[in-house]
């Protein structure tokens, strides 16, 4: 498995766990430390980060909600779209450690795309993980008013401003300067492969992109690592971001209709929590932030996973986690989900924000323990067939080895 040149320099602007793009990133940078590569890191200062050899170089913490006075917001604004100390760590590293292939994931706003034109000048192969739809829509969650949307479609940037779909004229600017201060620069263009790891994403970006620079890699999981679960406590369970995208008012709405209404317990923080919190029945548990063994004792324990999404989700590593456990999943029929949920086999779809349609999936998978314990079974085993890690990591060292 190994490659004769192996210095490969990883980008990401968090260095800690903070979503489901992180658990790629660090899950890639495991498995490339223990073949032998010579990693090298670059990323954002953070209290919360996990160890580095290579820290020295990151750049300073960047916090865009504290910024006060015009002459600091206006410089924050730019840094926003070209961040100056970025380039010049980062142009430090490549002189200092020479990679051989630079792999970025989340850069822009902190770390920006103004990174790319300095790797290519030094020679040094680029390849873009896509987790989201930032190449499309200036904002990357692809939404007007809380509605999926597409109009920017790689090339029309303005709509931030001329829609206001950020409901502040400010942020619509700054988003759509942003976009087209890279488009005029071209720095995608020095991006030799973008790996996107649904075809859903891959189809949106096509038009800036092309297909041909388009690498299909699903995101995976260390099936090893996870002992499918034949525990059923009885509870729907919710892991994710508590904001609006996310569709958890429509499955609170849902969960009140149910015929028979089961405990939902509820994992995560965010902007509507307090919202959610005082509105909420007593059949509602909120268990606030969890991670590692405490998160994985309530996915094993609980009867399904409900995904609700209103966004247009890419490859969400929650799913392909609750599989693992062998749990059904009920989740929107939106962007790449249903590449990953096959309706009525592993999990049940329904229609983006339809509370009568979700109403009636919690009830069907609530009243049917076989089939909730068929569908677990039948996700864990596509799991294994379709999403291991194991297979996105050698699709991975394939695309290496193509550079070198």
């Amino acid at each position: 498995m190994k490659i004769n040149k192996n210095k490969i320099l990883l980008v990401n602007k968090f260095f800690y766990l903070n979503g489901g793009s992180e658990r790629v990133f660090f899950l890639e940078r495991e498995f490339l430390i223990s073949h032998g590569f010579d990693i090298i890191d670059f990323s954002m200062k953070d209290s919360k980060n996990l160890n580095s050899n290579f820290a020295n170089f990151f750049i300073d913490k960047v916090d865009y909600t504290n910024t006060k006075g015009i002459i600091r917001k206006l410089k924050t604004g730019f840094a926003f779209i070209h961040s100056s100390e970025s380039v010049n760590k980062i142009t430090k590293i490549i002189k200092h450690e020479k990679p051989n292939i630079a792999h970025l994931h989340n850069i822009y706003h902190q770390l920006t795309p103004s990174i790319i034109p300095i790797l290519k000048e030094n020679k040094i192969k680029v390849i873009l993980t896509l987790h989201d739809g930032k190449l499309c829509c200036p904002s990357y969650l692809m939404l007007n008013r809380g509605k999926p949307c597409l109009k920017c479609a790689g090339t029309h940037f303005h709509y931030p401003i001329t829609t206001n779909c950020q409901q502040t004229l400010a942020r619509g600017i700054l988003l759509s300067l942003e976009a087209y201060f890279h488009a005029w620069k071209k720095s995608y263009d020095g991006v030799d492969a973008f790996i996107v790891p649904s075809i859903f994403l891959g189809n949106i970006v096509a038009p800036r992109i092309g297909h041909s620079k388009t690498h299909l890699i699903r995101n995976g999981i260390d099936q090893t690592k996870f002992i499918p679960s034949t525990k059923d406590d009885g509870y729907l369970l919710y892991v994710g971001r508590l904001s609006s995208e996310k569709g958890i008012d429509t499955l609170l709405k849902a969960h009140s209709c149910m015929n028979n209404i089961s405990k939902l317990v509820i994992v995560g923080t965010g902007p509507l929590e307090y919202k959610l919190r005082s509105h909420a029945s007593s059949s509602v548990i909120f268990k606030g932030y969890c991670t590692g063994e405490n998160l994985w004792e309530l996915v094993k324990k609980s009867s399904c996973l409900i995904v609700p999404s209103e966004w247009y989700e890419n490859a969400p590593m929650t799913i392909l986690e609750g599989m693992a456990f062998a749990k059904p999943i009920i989740a929107s029929r939106i962007g790449g989900i249903p590449e990953q949920v096959v309706h009525g086999e592993t999990g049940i779809l329904f229609t983006p924000g339809n509370t009568h349609e979700l109403s009636q999936a919690l009830d069907a998978m609530m009243t049917d323990t076989d089939m909730r314990r068929r569908m677990g079974i039948n996700g864990r085993l596509r799991l294994e067939k379709e999403f291991s890690i194991q297979s996105h990591n050698q699709q991975l060292l394939n695309l290496y080895q193509s550079f070198l």
